[in-house]
């Protein structure tokens, strides 16, 4: 027995056993994964026992569970938004603007990478020293949460120790990029840097917005990201003119997304993911082909309808053009479609996805104005379905004049009424969103974690095409594309402090009305400027930093703030197939593996219909308000 203990002793060679090393790297490599499933689940389980309580549970005289429930979900909401801004990260998986940086030289590119990691690990440094300062204050002054009665510190610590994460993943990022730089490249970054800073120490007595615009501009051109660019513009305007203490961020960053109803993008977003990745989507898109597959331009119909039918379930476009065009542009290709129409129908009837409801750009907008996600959603139903009608109607006229057809030509009443009860399951998901909302049954954020539920359940037990590592790889990826939102609002917010302390939207609300007092030139005006903002900003960011800005001048003009919302929303859509930032074109391209330039002439009729759908709902309001005013009253 000595001698056993004694050998392994005198084998042992100092280092940790291979296990160990594993353990620490799968660690390393999962650590915000597993907290960020863990969080969602949980905050699926509680919002669906919230629905529960309000209907079952009095019953049972358990009591109600409401206060706690809410309260608990937000504050793992928050936590799960900065682990996965810190796997977003990780995974170097942001929105940024790129158009300037990828023509420089590879040697400028690296420097500036270098010198953005820099930036935003000095932002995540002072969140988190002035994060611990929060705490410790709340900790002094015994600060409690209202129903769970925990210390306010607990929560808020999300703030420091995301942060603080991120600095880790940072840090991460530099040491793997200086070793794929040379030392050239490494001092020319460094100089960009300490170059773009210097201003700081004269800009003292400069006009606070000049500072605040001219940062955030400077950080957007050279490829950081957008919400990076908008607190460290910030953080950069603070330091030279002393306009707001920098111990408000921390604040800001927990207070702005604090809030029950934000909660329901990332529950969309799961349900989405969930539920594109396997039999649901594949039963509607056969639906969709017994309905209409028969007629000319079959499969490009199919795109758009399917679409209409994805779209109330995701809520998002990108996530609807991944989960119809892997299936369906190959096989419109197979059948003699052309290329760049086949990609450019799929990569349009993506746009639906954020019109009708349930949409995660109507959310966002709806928590950053502060209007009712209920009334933009049904202002959404119409514009969003006579979309896909009239893109229907084209995509038809276009493929009957060239010929292209599917192999049936016939339409097959008992074929359809099969392929609809298949789909039964995947068509009652709507029913429970949109009939859950305005039947007064449920939130839009517990309608939203319905559907997660509802998805998993059906995909893991009905369909049984979803496993516990499927379950697990979509949590994953809804907490990241989810946090990489929230950053955004969290951003836009401490941004948006100073902007409202210059009361810059009322000094372009100022400009705008001056240039004329006709209500549809300005209508025209402020469309020009959105189309133009889709050409160059992601739909998401534009939204937190422009609607401030902007709806104030709106609602100077009359324009309901729902029906300024649709519009907003729908020029921001038609950015998503116009380069160069066109996320849709570029999802739809990938899986064609063509060209964005024949993506483009494929696609040019259709581009020209969304334009004038577009003019439509922005001079004829009632075809977006009438269902919110009829409601109304």
């Amino acid at each position: 027995m000595e001698a056993a203990v004694e050998s392994k002793v005198n084998n042992y060679s100092g280092k940790p056993p291979n296990f160990w090393m594993k353990g620490l790297s799968v660690l390393d490599r999962r650590f915000e994964e597993i907290l960020i499933v863990s969080g969602f689940l949980i905050f699926i389980i509680l919002i669906n026992l919230q629905v529960i309580n309000r209907y079952l549970l009095p019953f049972l005289d358990i009591g109600n569970i409401t206060t706690w429930t809410e309260e608990l979900s937000r504050y793992l909401f928050i936590f799960v938004s900065f682990l996965g801004a810190s796997l977003a990260i990780r995974k170097r998986e942001s929105i940024q603007v790129s158009i300037l940086t990828d023509r420089l030289p590879a040697s400028i590119q690296k420097g500036l990478l270098l010198s953005n990691t820099l930036f935003m690990f000095y932002f995540s440094y002072m969140m988190v020293v002035n994060g611990f300062e929060l705490i410790s204050f709340q900790i002094e002054t015994n600060q409690t949460t209202p129903a769970l009665s925990i210390p306010m510190a607990v929560p808020y610590s999300a703030v420091p120790i995301g942060f603080a994460l991120m600095m880790i993943r940072l840090i991460q990022m530099f040491i793997k990029d200086t070793k794929e730089i040379t030392m050239k490249e490494g001092l020319l970054g460094i100089s960009f840097a300490i170059v773009m800073i210097l201003p700081i120490a004269f800009l003292g007595d400069a006009a606070i917005a000049l500072v605040l615009f001219g940062y955030f501009a400077l950080f957007i051109l050279i490829g950081m990201q957008i919400a990076f660019a908008l607190g460290a513009s910030t953080l950069a305007t603070v330091l030279a003119t002393d306009a707001i203490p920098v111990d408000f961020f921390p604040q800001t960053a927990f207070t702005s997304i604090d809030n029950f109803p934000i909660m329901a993008v990332p529950f969309f977003i799961a349900a989405g993911i969930i539920m594109g990745g396997g039999a649901i989507i594949k039963r509607l898109l056969n639906l969709s082909d017994e309905l209409i597959g028969f007629l000319p331009g079959g499969l490009a119909l199919v795109a758009i309808i399917t679409s209409m039918f994805f779209a109330a379930i995701s809520g998002s476009g990108p996530a609807t053009v991944a989960a119809i065009g892997t299936l369906l542009i190959p096989a419109m290709i197979k059948q003699g479609y052309n290329p760049g129409f086949a990609t450019g129908v799929v990569a349009t009837a993506g746009t639906i996805g954020v019109i009708i409801p349930p949409s995660n750009p109507l959310v966002i907008y709806g928590v950053v104005s502060q209007e009712s996600i209920s009334q933009l959603f049904l202002a959404g139903i119409l514009p969003g379905v006579s979309t896909g009608l009239v893109l229907l109607i084209v995509a038809f006229i276009i493929s009957k004049k060239n010929g292209w057809r599917g192999e049936r030509t016939s339409f097959n009443l008992r074929n359809s009424a099969k392929a609809a009860w298949d789909a039964k399951l995947a068509l009652l998901v709507p029913v429970i969103i949109l009939g859950g909302i305005y039947g007064g049954f449920m939130t839009p954020t517990e309608a939203a974690a319905v559907a997660a539920a509802y998805g998993i359940i059906v995909g893991m037990f009905v369909y049984r095409d979803l496993g516990l590592k499927g379950v697990y790889q979509s949590l994953v990826k809804a907490g990241v594309t989810s946090s990489v939102i929230i950053m955004l609002m969290v951003m836009a917010s401490i941004f948006g402090r100073l902007i409202t302390l210059e009361k810059v939207a009322e000094f372009v609300a100022e400009f705008v009305l001056s240039l004329s007092e006709n209500k549809f030139v300005i209508l025209l005006l402020l469309n020009l400027f959105l189309l133009l903002i889709g050409l160059v900003l992601e739909a998401l960011a534009a939204i937190v930093i422009l609607t401030p800005i902007l709806l104030p001048m709106a609602v100077a003009i009359g324009l309901d703030p729902v029906h300024f919302g649709l519009i907003m929303i729908f020029n921001l859509a038609i950015g998503f197939i116009t380069p160069p930032v066109g996320v849709n074109l570029f999802v739809a391209a990938s899986t064609a593996k063509i060209k964005i330039e024949e993506i483009i002439r494929g696609n040019k009729y259709l581009l020209l219909t969304m334009i004038v759908l577009l003019l439509l709902f922005s001079y004829i309001p009632q075809i977006s308000m009438w269902l919110p005013e009829l409601i109304r009253n």
